[in-house]
């Protein structure tokens, strides 16, 4: 394989690309060095999943013309699929599925089954998604043991502490999605249970509403709590205040989501062999008890040419559509599947979900603005163009290789339609890290920014441009680097008199577009999407419950199977507790509050988040591994919040940092004197000392005291020439707009909420 991926053409790939495959995709050898090109990765892949057509009769000459056009279409970044299969094909491993639903039964031996093979399937890389609406409530009688039920939410706990101890292919931990029905007697605390229980924290939520509960909240009417147990109803409550109730805590810190289970449930192709229950960790496929599902996007952007008037190419995003659908069947044969379960429920339906990317490169590109009715139109020709052409392929292969299985008990065969290959054909998945390598936009997402800073380690700000708007930029004669700066601070062109009004209105970013458009364009790509959408509708952080309210009622209306929403640093907020009773008088500007103020006040009030905040990460080697330390400053240059991550550590050490920045970001918020945080951390001994160039570094807490006196030595933040590891290849991205969510635990830069899940742009990690 490496001696035929030697002669390969050497591939266009981007820097960030090339550093995002040697981290996460690239083979390694035992010593962790790569072992692999990008050409070698594509080769290895397209060979192992062509391999499947000689199954159904293919020879030396067809398969190798199969491979080729899978070759083709990953090396051309036009089709990627998704990360498992980019990462295991043809390799021992050899799990390729991103999705997967486990049941979990109301009883012992069948949770900690499921445990089990959550651990199974997290350790070969993918994500999985449990309904707990089977579990008897809080506080039940039972009988075989006399004891009473701990319920879901106390279970939960139970596998989000399984996920935090296996890492997912050795990268990362796995991603959960946790769903109760609305009708649950538990409603309520689960409702609740992420508004500030840090226990939970592998772990996607989402209430699985039904159309009589919509329709009650809308009537304002009670409705029935129902055991699950006993199916008995114990409770009637107001539809209403439980859905204000998921307003409210989505509106804190984004969670939970809704699933529209009987809209789900609609489009089951399946019903006889039983009904939706639960989805994958974003929640776009939904998924029987232990089936799976393989997952692929095409980057709508290499579907455009022309050079005056760009247009679609049809013809070619038709072949590409087919060349996909043929690759991801083929999935499913050559695929190695965690549990004998899993393996035959997903070749009995055969589900495949193909998506899209670049869907905001390509309106760019077209001089579409992604907040207007033609766009929304355009979206859903698109992908009933995609929809239509998937068919045709999957009744192609069902010609020659056999309808999925199943069929027969379909509602295909009910209908008298023409065989299909695949139960399912379509999804809109998380596209993070394959948007990153293909350099594309993320899923059907507009833009995130158009400018920002990238700070290295010798402090040189590096500015980034979307490559789109500085080619535009450039041709139209207004490209200049104060302009980039001036974008770089502000986020958005939306106010910025130099740029064309008309590109104003093309390079919008998600800031600048009203929530209801996000979800109608979210309801027209669901009009043709056999599985579900993966979306967040982001709000600026001044939006209302009412705002939230107003969404969630539109998803519903619109026909769409989820909705996930993100008000700006709502979650910075609720992590970082800054929240104050005493909103009148806050201390100010990092200086110490007064006799009298701690007098009037009783307590003190740390200040405000302003809307932006810049920053400098440092890299300190430690006994225990590598400390990246950043420090956040107002826009006064007064230190404000410090974050402090170690390598890929998890547990204990993770947690203790997490505190310990906590901590020192409420200290010097409240007006707390650096040198006073410096003194308390300083010197502070742990059995595994390190030799910085600086001297001994005695533990964490001291190299945190160190970089504190670093920057910090005169109160505000300065850059003094640092004897700490210069010109290290760790980089922080300077956000400036609201969709940061925290610090990324491989590279320390932003992370991002957005496709339902969290994603750092600078080095591919994902949580999802």
């Amino acid at each position: 394989m490496e001696l035929k991926a030697k002669t390969e053409k050497k591939l266009n790939i981007s820097e960030n690309c090339l550093k995002v495959l040697e981290k996460r995709y690239l083979m390694k050898d035992k010593d962790g060095k790569v072992m692999e090109t990008p050409e070698g990765m594509f080769r290895r892949v397209a060979h192992y999943i062509a391999e499947a057509d000689r199954l159904y009769g293919a020879g030396d000459s067809e398969v190798m013309d199969t491979e080729n056009r899978f070759y083709k279409i990953m090396g051309n970044f036009e089709f990627m699929p998704n990360s498992p299969t980019l990462m295991n094909a043809g390799r021992d491993l050899g799990q390729l599925s991103a999705c997967f639903v486990i049941p979990v039964e109301d009883s012992m031996e069948s949770i900690f089954e499921a445990v089990k093979n959550t651990a199974l399937i997290h350790r070969s890389g993918g994500g999985t998604g449990f309904s707990f609406s089977r579990l008897r409530p809080k506080n039940s009688v039972v009988r075989s043991t006399g004891g009473v039920s701990s319920g879901p939410v106390s279970f939960m706990k139970v596998f989000n502490a399984a996920t935090q101890a296996v890492k997912q292919g050795g990268t990362r931990r796995g991603a959960n999605m946790g769903i109760l029905r609305v009708e649950h007697p538990d409603i309520l605390e689960f409702i609740r249970c992420k508004e500030s229980d840090k226990e939970i924290t592998n772990f996607n939520i989402s209430v699985a509403v039904t159309e009589d509960f919509m329709k009650k909240v809308i009537d304002d009417e009670e409705y029935s709590l129902i055991d699950p147990h006993l199916n008995k109803e114990v409770k009637r409550l107001r539809a209403k205040e439980v859905f204000d109730l998921i307003v409210e805590c989505s509106w804190k810190n984004g969670e939970p989501g809704m699933i529209f289970i009987d809209k789900m449930n609609e489009f089951n192709p399946t019903p006889k062999l039983g009904k939706y229950e639960s989805t994958n960790p974003c929640g776009e496929q939904v998924l029987l008890p232990f089936e799976s599902c393989n997952l692929g996007s095409i980057n709508l952007s290499r579907v455009v040419y022309g050079d005056e008037k760009k247009e679609i190419d049809w013809d070619k995003l038709r072949k590409l559509v087919h060349v996909s659908v043929h690759f991801l069947d083929n999935v499913i044969d050559v695929n190695k599947f965690p549990l004998p379960e899993i393996e035959k429920m997903t070749r009995t339906n055969r589900k495949i979900g193909l998506g899209v990317m670049g869907w905001a490169d390509m309106l760019i590109k077209l001089e579409i603005p992604y907040n207007s009715e033609e766009a929304v139109q355009l979206g859903e020709k698109i992908m009933k163009f995609i929809s239509d052409e998937a068919k045709i392929k999957s009744q192609e292969l069902a010609q020659k290789r056999g309808a999925f299985p199943s069929f027969n008990e379909s509602v295909f065969a009910e209908t008298g339609a023409k065989k299909l290959r695949n139960a399912t054909l379509t999804t809109i998945a998380p596209t993070g890290t394959i948007s990153i390598i293909s350099d594309a936009s993320s899923g059907i997402e507009p833009l995130f920014a158009l400018s920002y800073y990238r700070n290295v380690m010798d402090n040189d700000k590096l500015i980034e441009v979307n490559a789109l708007f500085e080619e535009t930029a450039k041709r139209e004669g207004f490209c200049s680097r104060k302009l980039m700066e001036s974008i770089a601070e502000k986020g958005s062109i939306k106010d910025i008199e130099e740029v064309p009004e008309k590109y104003r209105k093309i390079f919008v970013i998600s800031h600048d577009i009203a929530p209801l458009w996000h979800i109608r364009m979210q309801a027209v790509f669901q009009k043709y999407t056999d599985n579900a959408v993966s979306k967040t509708v982001n709000f600026p952080h001044e939006a209302t419950k009412d705002d939230v309210r107003e969404v969630y009622m539109l998803a519903f209306k619109l026909g769409c199977k989820g909705v996930t929403i993100y008000r700006d640093k709502s979650r910075e907020e609720q992590v970082l507790n800054i929240n104050s009773n005493n909103t009148k008088k806050d201390v100010g500007e990092g200086l110490k509050p007064s006799p009298t103020d701690l007098k009037e006040n009783k307590s003190v009030a740390p200040r405000p988040r302003p809307v932006v905040t810049k920053g400098t990460t440092t890299k300190v080697a430690t006994g225990c591994g590598n400390l990246y330390i950043t420090i956040n400053v107002d826009d006064s240059n007064m230190p404000f919040e410090v974050f402090i991550q170690m390598g890929k550590a998890g547990g204990c050490a993770a947690s203790q940092l997490e505190a310990i920045g906590r901590l020192v970001s409420l200290a010097l918020r409240s007006g707390v004197e650096n040198s006073r945080i410096v003194e308390q951390l300083r010197g502070i001994r742990c059995p595994s000392p390190s030799w910085e160039k600086s001297g001994r570094i005695f533990s964490c807490a001291d190299a945190i005291a160190r970089v504190l006196e670093l920057r910090l030595g005169n109160g505000k933040m300065h850059h003094q020439e640092e004897a700490f590891e210069k010109h290290s290849p760790h980089t922080m991205i300077e956000d400036k707009l609201g969709t940061v969510v925290g610090v990324c635990p491989d590279c320390g830069a932003a992370l991002r909420h957005e496709e339902g899940c969290v994603v750092c742009r600078s080095c591919g990690y994902s949580k999802c």
